[in-house]
């Protein structure tokens, strides 16, 4: 208030000029005050901060835009104060400023929640091969971030509504979500905050994580992007599947990575009642020790089914993820085949073996 005062000190210096004139001028020394103010403020926080952490010396520099203009704004919101202009003027006027200190606060906010994600997140790496842990809080960071982001965007335009006493009620509508007078409002942003909400539990829950194997739609995939709304599935032949969010919420679908990365699978073989069993175990047992793909845990030969034409053995393998594993099934059934036709020519089924036979036979006649 004194300032004020002050300020109104000076209007008759500008006797001899038109009150405009007058206003212009305390709105320059407004601004170069405002100017000089902030870039003093800002060299004595640095010099405070040295060496003060990963947080508040990146939030001064990337926070220096939206702390000028909040500065100027405040400076100009008391030079129009100590102006000649009418009093229905000068209330416009700062309520456009008042509005825009809201929105600049709201910047800061989103610059604030945007480092801190982003040391935290630099804090795990998953491109290492045990990278479980680092997907899982990967996987919260991004989900909150992007929840917070809406939730300040939210708040910022509802603080800002409220300003405005003819649409106050909507401002609070909207802060609230609902309310008799915010119906239309709240409906409007059911499916965003659905998916807010859905962001959320997913993010506390976890059924899935960034980089995750799932199966869904009959396709098989990793889990690429986690927004706000949608989840970005990219599939294995380099195609996306974009999904809403509550998919994962109330659809059945399979992960294959939940716990860990590591599968088992099987390859089957059909072959006749005279192949013996034990050389096929001993012949599988050595390339799965010749290969980097296996990863020692499971290896076996049964026979799974005895049927009318031979029988059925099931080898089974496991790998460390999904992709070596599929890798490991097509070197494993290759190398097989390919010893059973060398050693052993007489194990495919007899049926089988003579259909060429009788193909001939029929075509001949």
């Amino acid at each position: 208030m004194d300032l004020i005062l002050a300020l109104k000190d000076l209007r008759p210096l500008f006797a001899w000029a038109p009150a405009w004139v007058f206003t212009l001028a305390l709105m320059a020394l407004a601004l170069v005050v405002a100017l000089v103010a902030h870039s003093v403020l800002v060299r004595l926080v640095r010099r405070g901060l040295r060496g003060g952490g990963d947080f508040w010396r990146p939030l001064l520099m990337r926070t220096r835009a939206p702390g000028r203009l909040a500065m100027v704004t405040v400076a100009l919101s008391v030079a129009l104060a100590a102006s000649p202009l009418t009093s229905r003027e000068t209330a416009f006027a700062q309520h456009g400023f008042a509005i825009a200190f809201i929105v600049l606060l709201g910047w800061s906010a989103l610059v604030a929640v945007d480092i801190g994600s982003a040391l935290f997140i630099r804090r795990h790496r998953i491109d290492v091969a045990d990278n479980l842990t680092a997907r899982k809080h990967l996987t919260q960071i991004r989900i909150l971030q992007r929840a917070v982001a809406v939730m300040v965007v939210l708040l910022t335009i509802g603080f800002a509504l409220m300003t405005i006493n003819q649409v106050r009620q909507w401002g609070v509508s909207l802060l609230a979500a609902g309310g008799a007078a915010g119906v239309l409002v709240g409906l409007a942003l059911q499916p965003l905050l659905s998916s807010l909400i859905a962001g959320i539990q997913i993010a506390t829950t976890q059924p899935i994580r960034l980089e995750d194997q799932v199966v869904v739609e009959n396709e098989v995939g990793f889990i690429e992007e986690i927004t706000a709304t949608y989840v970005v599935v990219r599939l294995w032949d380099e195609r996306r599947m974009v999904l809403p969010l509550t998919y994962f919420l109330t659809k059945p679908f399979q992960n294959w990575t939940r716990e860990t990365a590591a599968q088992m699978g099987a390859v089957m073989l059909y072959v006749d009642y005279v192949t013996p069993v034990a050389p096929l175990r001993a012949k599988l047992m050595e390339m799965l020790k010749d290969t980097p793909l296996w990863d020692g845990r499971v290896a076996a030969l049964q026979v799974t089914d005895a049927k009318v034409h031979g029988m059925e053995i099931r080898c089974l393998m496991s790998a460390g993820d999904a992709g070596k594993l599929f890798d490991l099934r097509c070197i494993v059934r290759e190398a097989m085949i390919a010893y059973l036709r060398e050693s052993y020519p007489t194990a495919l089924p007899a049926w089988i073996r003579e259909a060429p036979t009788a193909a001939r036979a029929m075509a001949a006649q």
